[in-house]
């Protein structure tokens, strides 16, 4: 069947295309993505893993469309460039047969600086209803049943930012791009998402700088633990009434005191 062919199906489809990231001329990677607020998704990107610390430091970002997809194309200098151009050297060599070694298996998690402790506190009520807060801003959720988001709430004021995607690193990636161009510091309320928690989700939180993560879903042992090393709040299993608070729990006040968490 070619790829072009016509396809009659009684639902939407959700749109999904290859999208390469490509900084200072090298493919970093090729992602299947939603492509829609793609500068969102190159500067969250390039912030969530640690390519840059500031949006400031990306220079030149172009979104261009071809044929067989989408190339966010940026650049990057100083610091950024020398650490970037550190990484790929590390990436040379026999990838094909995933991680060889304990060099490279210590290598699977960066290095985290822990979160700031901080002054503010979110409700047990409001983390465990932030998930059903974010359905309020699915659209193309709700027109396909085929996408994930990722919103960001603040106390007091509900979610304020979300964006969606076919695959969920993508939606925290735009989300956190989204926060950067609106000026919106991720400190100060926490990243929703409707997926499950694995450690490069937590890894992303953190390096972008928010202090707390409700998931809809469960979380990996890995995550965890390094949510708890990383002091970052990890709530999941965010289902209106109830969820379950797995690390960080002094971020989330007035806890349920039995079926809550």
């Amino acid at each position: 069947m070619s790829l072009h062919a016509e396809i009659n199906t009684p639902r939407p489809l959700v749109r999904e295309a290859p999208v390469a990231i490509v900084c200072n001329g090298s493919t970093l990677g090729v992602m299947m993505a939603s492509p829609d607020d793609l500068k969102d998704f190159a500067i969250g990107f390039a912030l969530t893993e640690s390519l840059v610390s500031s949006a400031a430091q990306i220079e030149d970002l172009e979104v261009l469309e071809h044929d067989a997809g989408w190339e966010l194309r940026f650049w990057v200098s100083g610091p950024a460039a020398k650490a970037l151009s550190e990484r790929q050297r590390a990436m040379i060599g026999p990838v094909g047969c995933g991680l060889c070694g304990i060099d490279s298996l210590a290598k699977a998690t960066r290095a985290l600086s822990p979160l700031p402790r901080g002054s503010w506190q979110l409700s047990h009520a409001d983390a465990c209803s932030a998930t059903r807060l974010l359905r309020a801003h699915q659209p193309e959720h709700d027109r396909t049943h085929a996408c994930h988001a990722a919103g960001f709430l603040q106390p007091g004021k509900g979610i304020v930012l979300a964006r969606e995607d076919v695959g969920r690193h993508n939606a925290l990636d735009k989300l956190a791009g989204a926060l950067v161009r609106q000026g919106i510091n991720p400190s100060s309320g926490a990243i929703v998402l409707t997926s499950r928690v694995s450690t490069d989700m937590v890894q992303k939180i953190v390096s972008l700088g928010a202090p707390i993560l409700i998931a809809v879903s469960a979380a990996t042992d890995y995550a965890v633990r390094l949510a708890e090393a990383a002091n970052l709040t990890l709530v999941t299993r965010a289902k209106g009434r109830h969820c379950e608070v797995l690390a960080g729990a002094h971020r989330i006040s007035a806890q349920a005191p039995e079926a809550g968490c």
